[in-house]
């Protein structure tokens, strides 16, 4: 049975390493959601990397999940003194899934946020994909997903959540919001 690969990707409005209270903040949001989203069901497994450091993307050991990579039009820094990304690569097991755990809870509230933290770029900010059972993606797939994505539409190859496909490369019903709220005081 296939799985859903869903990869993200946005341009920081400052770099990971800035002390500042709202970089800070963003980390704290962003542990809660993993914390979160890790739980949803239908979530099966996300890219980590083995040394964890704050801001270490590009030199991290990310195992199955491949060398870090980012798209072409990312231009700001490398180094964990100056890269400016937030980046995810993570597997369900399917889109109803997925949908939710992104724009319900935890993650919606910090969505209402997005603009404090990342850059409006003009550029797609996440691409989904089907890949087979047991098979991992890598970041290199998610970058050329979403450059194809940004340059092509959407179609089965590199698809968004409202523009989605089944498995078998037909169109997939629209994904709707469900009615639940996130609760009170949620992060």
């Amino acid at each position: 049975m296939p799985h859903l690969a869903l990869y993200t990707f946005g341009v920081l409005t400052s770099p990971l390493a800035d002390p500042a209270p709202l970089t800070r903040e963003f980390y704290d949001v962003g542990e809660s959601v993993y914390r979160a989203m890790g739980q949803h069901p239908g979530y099966l497994a996300h890219a980590e990397a083995a040394d964890g450091d704050r801001g270490v993307l590009f030199d991290a050991d990310w195992g199955a999940w491949g060398e870090f990579a980012v798209p072409a039009w990312y231009g700001k820094g490398r180094t964990p003194e100056t890269t400016a990304l937030a980046a995810s690569l993570s597997l369900w097991t399917d889109l109803r899934s997925a949908f939710d755990a992104v724009y319900t809870g935890p993650h919606r509230t910090a969505l209402s946020r997005r603009y404090d933290w990342f850059e409006r770029t003009g550029h797609p900010n996440h691409v989904l994909w089907w890949v087979s059972d047991g098979v991992i993606p890598t970041w290199h797939n998610g970058v050329s997903r979403l450059e194809h994505l940004h340059a092509h539409g959407a179609a089965p190859h590199a698809f968004t959540f409202h523009d989605s496909f089944a498995p078998d490369g037909g169109p997939a019903a629209a994904v709707r919001a469900s009615r639940a709220r996130p609760a009170r005081g949620a992060v």
